[in-house]
C-alpha cells in the first residue's frame, strides 16, 4: 500500500511515519508534503493508495486540496483539533485521528483503508467538498439581548487572546465570538483571508504593506484608518505561503 503523508509539522510527520514503519510493513511511504500547493503539485504526478492528511496546513486546509485536484486515494485525516470531525466524514474520509496519533486508532484506520481498497469502497465525495468549503458570508454576534449581523466583507481580521476570539471590522469595531480561530478559518474564502499565525487571520484587502523581520517573520501594516488591536506578525512558518497568497 503506497502512502502519502501531508503534514506541516516535521515532528508530527516523523512520528506518524515511524508508527507506520513499526506497525505496518505493507505500507510504503512514497511521499511527504507540507502545504496545499505542494500536495496539489505532488498529486499531479503520483498516485498513492492512501493519504494521511493533516487538516490544517500552512497555506490552507486539506479541503482546499480536494477543491483543486482530483484525489483518487483513500484519505485518513489527522489533526490536533476535533472541530473538523463531522466534515471529515461528510466528505467520505476513511477515518479521523487526533494527534498525537494513537497506534490502536491508526490500526483501525489502516484496516478500514484496506477494506475500502479491496472492495472499491467510496472515495472523497467532491460534491460534499464543494458544500463544505462554501465561504461564509456573515457572522451573527450576540450582544446581550441583541443579535448583530457582521458581513464577512466588512471584517479586517480575527484574532484570539486570553482564550477569547475577536472580530475587528474595517471601521474599527470589535466583537467577541464564540467560535475558535480554527472553526472560523474553515468557513472563510482562502483567497480573501489568510491565517498569518496561530493567533490571527487577516483579510487581504486591508493589508497596506509587509516588512521583513529577523528570523523570517513579516510585520504587517494595515490600510489607513484600520486599527491594529493585536500583534499582526506573520509567523516564520507561514511567511512564504503568505507571500504567495498575497501575490495572488
Amino acid at each position: 500500500m503506497k502512502a502519502l503523508i501531508v503534514e506541516d509539522e516535521p515532528r508530527a510527520q516523523r512520528a506518524l511515519e515511524n508508527l507506520l514503519k513499526a506497525n505496518f510493513p505493507d505500507v510504503e511511504v512514497i511521499g511527504r508534503t507540507a502545504s496545499v500547493k505542494e500536495t496539489v503539485d505532488w498529486l499531479a504526478g503520483n498516485r498513492p493508495d492512501v493519504i494521511f492528511m493533516d487538516v490544517e496546513l500552512a497555506d490552507g486546509t486539506c479541503f482546499d486540496i480536494f477543491a483543486q485536484t482530483p484525489v483518487e486515494a483513500q484519505v485518513v485525516m489527522t489533526t490536533a483539533y476535533d472541530n473538523y470531525a463531522v466534515k471529515a466524514f461528510e466528505v467520505n474520509s476513511v477515518d479521523y485521528l487526533l494527534k498525537p496519533v494513537d497506534v490502536e486508532e491508526l490500526k483501525r484506520a489502516v484496516s478500514r483503508v484496506e477494506q475500502r481498497l479491496a472492495t472499491g469502497g467510496p472515495r472523497i465525495d467532491f460534491e460534499a467538498v464543494r458544500e463544505t468549503i462554501r465561504p461564509r458570508e456573515k457572522f451573527l454576534i450576540r450582544l446581550n439581548d441583541r443579535i448583530v449581523p457582521v458581513n464577512v466583507r466588512d471584517i479586517a481580521y480575527f484574532y484570539s487572546e486570553t482564550k477569547s476570539t475577536f472580530i475587528v471590522t474595517r471601521d474599527g469595531k470589535t466583537y467577541v465570538l464564540d467560535d475558535s480561530l480554527d472553526a472560523i478559518e474553515s468557513g472563510l474564502d482562502p483567497k480573501a483571508f489568510f491565517r498569518i499565525s496561530r493567533g490571527a487571520i487577516i483579510a487581504e484587502n486591508v493589508i497596506d504593506s509587509a516588512s521583513k523581520l529577523l528570523g523570517g517573520r513579516l510585520r504587517l501594516t494595515l490600510a489607513p484608518g484600520i486599527p491594529a488591536a493585536t500583534d499582526l506578525t506573520v509567523s516564520r512558518a507561514r511567511a512564504d505561503a503568505f507571500l504567495e497568497w498575497l501575490e495572488g
